[in-house]
């Protein structure tokens, strides 16, 4: 009978995705820890180790839903955003380390304020309001998304950290059911993607459609957050959104033409320009 170690089955199985996978080797590792329960770390320590047949079946299965370039966040059901543990099915996006930029930002806007009252506009997963809540727990947070589907994820994200008593989630689509109008801070990550854009063709195709795609060249739902956002925010106030590495101009042009002030873009760790925020007038 052939020994199954854990060296062996992780470079049978890397050798497999390095033809679709940019990361073939956390992949297999993440894959294997989760089949069994262990962390990464016994991995290393135990290479010699053997696997049992269940475990390497379960294994293998994984290995050949991820050939088809299925995310290994959908197939481990949990991605880390900040420095929290969040559920993920394909009913929400796939939170992603480009969007701790806005967290990371947002905190540095509301640091002065003692109790930051913020709305979170298409909260997914509930990755940026979780992340906000889990930073400052005195803030009364506000996250909305117009799917029900989404909600009782990050309804669940917020009891699984201990975080459900910080923040009130709404089903709204966008503004529809946002009856409060004094916000120290808004923030969205939405949908921002082109119709036709071919990314749309690759991994991200497993991910949640509407919550990818936006009219008007993937404008639409930008134009509509900036245009809505000030009669939701306080004098004074900041609002912020996430978009395509080649919307800079365009979102930056809409806090213009919106009568925002002082406006700024900000890069991600991959340098893209990937976070564009702005002031609501202090008159």
């Amino acid at each position: 009978m052939t020994s199954h170690t854990i060296k062996s089955v992780l470079q049978k199985a890397q050798a497999k995705l390095i033809e679709i996978s940019d990361s073939p080797a956390l992949d297999v590792e993440l894959l294997l820890a989760f089949c069994l329960d262990k962390n990464r770390s016994y991995l290393f320590t135990w290479p010699d180790n053997t696997i049992n047949e269940i475990q390497l079946a379960q294994f293998n299965d994984l290995i050949e839903k991820r050939l088809t370039d299925y995310p290994v966040a959908y197939l481990l059901g949990t991605k880390a955003f900040w420095t929290l543990d969040l559920l993920v099915t394909p009913d929400v996006l796939i939170p992603r380390p480009e969007t701790e930029l806005l967290v990371e930002i947002a905190l540095q806007k509301i640091k002065d304020i003692k109790e930051p009252k913020i709305l979170d506009l298409g909260t997914g997963s509930g990755a940026i309001a979780l992340a906000l809540a889990s930073e400052r727990p005195n803030a009364k947070i506000t996250a909305c998304d117009y799917s029900n589907k989404a909600l009782e994820i990050a309804i669940t994200n917020a009891e699984k950290n201990g975080l459900d008593k910080q923040i009130i989630f709404i089903e709204s689509n966008w503004f529809s059911n946002i009856i409060e109008n004094d916000y120290d801070l808004i923030v969205s990550n939405p949908p921002y993607i082109a119709s036709d854009d071919p990314h749309l063709a690759q991994t991200i195709r497993h991910e949640p459609l509407q919550a990818l795609v936006s009219d008007n060249s993937g404008m639409k739902d930008i134009e509509n957050i900036i245009g809505n956002s000030k009669d939701y925010l306080k004098k004074g106030s900041w609002l912020m959104i996430e978009h395509g590495y080649d919307q800079k101009t365009q979102t930056l042009a809409l806090f213009e033409n919106f009568n925002y002030e002082e406006t700024s873009n900000y890069q991600d760790i991959a340098q893209n320009p990937r976070l564009s925020i702005a002031r609501k007038s202090t008159l």
